[in-house]
């Protein structure tokens, strides 16, 4: 079913180890009302792939399908905007305009005068900042978005779409995320990232908190038995902790999760191997680029840390050869979506890695495609057309 390819897996020693709480529910149930509330929200599908669950020797593949997703074509549409809104919400709070305005009441342009002067930013390699700049426009703020220089030419246009400046700076995903928060101090703009370090993490919490809704929907939608594994992309770890969390606050056990990146941007693998945030250098130049992450959240390893099972670095190739796969199934997946299904079907090829993650045939896996075709002339090249 899947070509032979090369992968790590580094099983978790920490795993089950106790931890403090980096999602809480409440945030998360106000997340969930807002953002089921917005025009034109439904709940994405979850598809099952009895056929590669036979062929990988497992009992059962769903795989939770974000490519329809508020018409954005990824899950990231379910936290950047979000954090926006939590953002120009509390700004206008502070400057005492507005102590409790709502999403309606920026969508309807009740406090324009304000909102257009507040500038949101952020670093992406497409999805996040699509999402960013699309919240921007609805809710009626400025955008500033920050692409480093490999980031393809359709994804640019597509963040622009929404009304953003969209700058390009040297380097790689990193350096943009310094280049926007050197810029937001500069300006006095508010950083809307999907990673967290040492002094900034409410707005990524209310990110992974919108995150969460994905996880919340597969949970919703699986019928039977509950799964017994999970595999879900990387990238700087912010939707696998998400997912980590509502797993865990799902079900009593819950699945072993098990994280993959590609092996070209595996910093939640290096740190797993080090016990503790690991930066890795390099270009980190993946095919799959909403994973190429070189720095791991530090709110998302203090959940991954002690709740993955186990983490995987997996080839470029691999993930072609998995977005071939499942449009001959009859769905479009991105080459960031299918990171999950190119470790899970890598692990279910191999012996010894069925036997550290506990694979069998009795085995129900849960995977998230949390894109689409989002650069629609690279998915056609990837995967011809028949």
């Amino acid at each position: 079913m899947l070509a032979p390819h090369p992968f790590r897996l580094f099983a978790n020693p920490n795993a089950g180890t106790p931890g403090t709480v980096v999602l809480p529910e409440g945030g998360y149930r106000r997340a969930r009302a807002e953002i089921t509330a917005w025009p034109g929200y439904a709940a994405t599908p979850l598809r099952d792939f009895p056929a590669i669950a036979a062929e990988a020797g497992i009992g059962c593949l769903r795989i939770k399908d974000e490519a329809g997703r508020f018409g954005l074509g990824s899950f990231k549409a379910l936290g950047g905007a979000y954090a926006v809104m939590q953002v120009l919400a509390a700004e206008l709070s502070r400057r005492d305009i507005a102590p409790n305005a709502t999403s309606a009441d920026l969508v309807a342009g009740r406090h324009a005068d304000a909102t257009r002067t507040i500038t949101v930013t952020c670093a992406t390699d497409g999805n996040h900042g699509r999402s960013v700049a699309w919240g921007a426009q609805r809710f009626g703020c400025a955008c500033v978005i920050y692409v480093h220089e490999t980031v393809s030419q359709g994804r640019v246009d597509a963040i622009a779409h929404y009304g953003a400046e969209v700058r390009r700076v040297p380097g790689n995903y990193d350096d943009a995320v310094r280049a926007a928060s050197e810029a937001a101090v500069a300006n006095g703009w508010f950083v809307v990232s999907d990673t967290s370090w040492e002094g900034y993490t409410t707005v990524p919490i209310d990110v992974m908190q919108g995150y969460r809704l994905m996880a919340d929907e597969a949970t919703a939608q699986w019928d039977g038995a509950p799964p017994t594994h999970v595999f879900i992309q990387g990238g700087v770890g912010g939707v696998a902790a998400a997912v980590s969390v509502q797993m865990r606050a799902t079900y009593r056990p819950a699945p072993a999760l098990i994280v993959t990146e590609p092996d070209r941007a595996a910093c939640l693998l290096a740190s797993a191997e080090t016990g503790e945030p690991t930066a890795i250098a390099g270009d980190l130049d993946t095919l799959m680029a909403g994973l190429a992450c070189g720095e791991p959240s530090l709110l998302a390893w203090q959940e991954l840390g002690r709740a993955a099972a186990a983490f995987m670095a997996v080839p470029d190739d691999a993930a072609v050869d998995c977005m071939r796969l499942l449009a001959r199934h009859g769905m479009v997946a991105g080459e960031s979506g299918v990171a999950g299904l190119a470790g899970l079907l890598l692990a279910a090829a191999d012996p010894a890695a069925r036997e550290t993650l506990g694979l069998g045939p009795d085995s129900r896996v849960l995977l998230f495609s949390t894109e689409g075709a989002t650069d629609p002339e690279l998915y056609h090249r990837l995967v011809p057309a028949g």
